[in-house]
């Protein structure tokens, strides 16, 4: 199954030994090993990389928390101060840039994080993370932080390799490549692998490729849920596909709901004496902010958002990403410390619920620990399906070169009444996902040009049977 290409001798066609009864999938079996083989050649170097990196970033959550312990946990004092003061006490440490968003400690032993912005020498986007002790309100130290989950740098540095290779939004293609072709080549893989003779699945008492090939599919078969979850739920945030998916949400109704920040109302501008928009002290404070936010049920870990300008709330949203999830949000109006919006995570759209436990899934918060185990399984056997993918053709080869590759024309053995309705749905499905539309496309231009050279040349392969060894 899956993706680097499987293709020994009794997998190729082999229509010397025609079978007694023609069935639907016996013209369909050539072609959906060619595509097997030709996505797994030219996908697999992209999918090794994303599992590599996946590894990794699965491996980052327990690997931050040693790394950056003395920022992360503090001794467990008698009574933790109001958030005010440990604010004030982080801006004072760094009175650079502007407090962007306050997580209050969320347990005992763990710091309040003061998030500050455009700080200099801190790269766009990111914010620069001043942690505080909840009970003494001594600063324990500032790192970088990224994202909603609050990865700091170790995790970023390996969030972003895994997401874009260090490249920005163009290197984004190499994960959407590798999202989009993993659920083609596992699917490919699948259907080739109990297409197969009970017989040829065997791994015990076999040697050569046919061992290689009985551990590639097996492992394979076992894998394959797993593999088309991680496709499903990657290009749910990729750049193209992702897209087009969140446009499909929303034209059903099913976007993620938001709290509404907009102050409005005679209330709207008031308070701003108290301190300067995007201000943590401003209008009412925070400390009568976070008790709005406790009396509408929102318990920790929460994030408190301070007013954008004069005519903003403050928001208080959860952020606990693990199960069960927390994802409630207050708007709180600055001049009184009324509560002015409220959207309940238990009120989400089906799919914006479905699409925020997947990511979470995908990501390794979902269940914590065994969540990050069973990623770590997932993507150890991807790459030792790519290594047995690649063994199987050099071994096909007879260990001295790569085999050839399975023979073009394959299509021409499919009916039309198969062809037709397949070809529309691979242009629909090219549509939704142009990482995988395209470079379908120009696999098929680049065949179709040297079967041309080749029937002119007088080799035509069109149709051809078992390929030669």
């Amino acid at each position: 199954m899956t993706t680097a290409p499987s293709t020994t001798t009794d997998e190729a066609p082999q229509p010397a030994t025609p079978a007694p009864s023609k069935s639907s999938w016996a013209p369909l079996r050539p072609l959906v090993l060619r595509l097997h083989f030709y996505a797994g050649v030219l996908v697999a170097p992209f999918l090794l990389v994303a599992a590599v990196t996946g590894l990794l970033y699965a491996a980052s959550f327990q690997a931050e928390k040693v790394v950056y312990d003395h920022e992360l946990t503090v001794p467990v004092g008698e009574r933790k101060l109001p958030i005010s003061e440990q604010v004030a006490a982080a801006r004072k440490a760094h009175p650079e840039g502007t407090i962007s968003a306050v997580r209050p400690s969320p347990e005992a032993d763990a710091t309040t994080r003061v998030m500050l912005s455009g700080v200099p020498g801190v790269d766009e986007g990111h914010a620069l993370a001043v942690f505080v002790d909840p009970y003494t309100a001594k600063v324990r130290g500032s790192l970088e932080q990224y994202g909603s989950t609050g990865a700091l740098p170790l995790r970023t540095w390996i969030d972003e390799f895994h997401r874009d290779l260090h490249l920005g939004e163009s290197g984004r293609l190499y994960s959407e490549l590798a999202a989009s072709w993993l659920w083609v080549i596992s699917a490919g893989g699948l259907v080739l692998w109990f297409s197969r003779r009970r017989a040829l699945r065997k791994v015990r008492g076999t040697d050569g490729r046919r061992r290689t090939l009985g551990l590639h599919g097996s492992v394979g078969v076992w894998a394959a849920a797993g593999f088309f979850f991680l496709s499903a739920t990657g290009l749910t945030w990729s750049a193209y596909a992702g897209a087009n998916i969140d446009e499909l949400r929303t034209s059903l109704g099913q976007a993620t709901p938001s709290v509404s920040a907009a102050a409005g109302g005679e209330h709207a501008g008031h308070g701003s004496a108290a301190g300067q928009a995007g201000d943590a002290a401003h209008g009412v404070g925070l400390d009568k902010v976070l008790a709005a936010a406790r009396a509408e049920g929102l318990g920790d870990p929460v994030e408190i958002v301070p007013p954008a300008d004069a005519n903003s709330a403050y928001v208080v949203k959860q952020v606990q990403r693990s199960w069960p999830e927390k994802q409630d949000a207050v708007a709180v109006d600055p001049a009184g410390g009324e509560v002015m919006d409220v959207v309940r995570f238990a009120d989400y759209p089906v799919l914006a619920k479905l699409t925020r436990w997947g990511i979470d899934l995908h990501t390794g918060i979902l269940f914590g620990l065994a969540n990050q185990i069973v990623l770590m399984l997932l993507t150890l056997s991807l790459i030792l399906l790519i290594v047995w993918g690649y063994r199987m053709w050099w071994q096909r080869g007879r260990g001295t070169a790569f085999g050839r590759p399975i023979p073009r024309g394959a299509w021409q053995q499919v009916p039309p009444q198969i062809l037709v309705p397949l070809l529309a749905g691979v242009a629909v499905l090219g549509y939704f996902l142009p990482l995988f539309g395209i470079p379908l496309a120009a696999f098929l231009a680049v065949d179709i040009l040297l079967g041309e050279i080749a029937h002119r040349r007088g080799r035509r392969s069109y149709g051809a049977g078992t390929p030669s060894r």
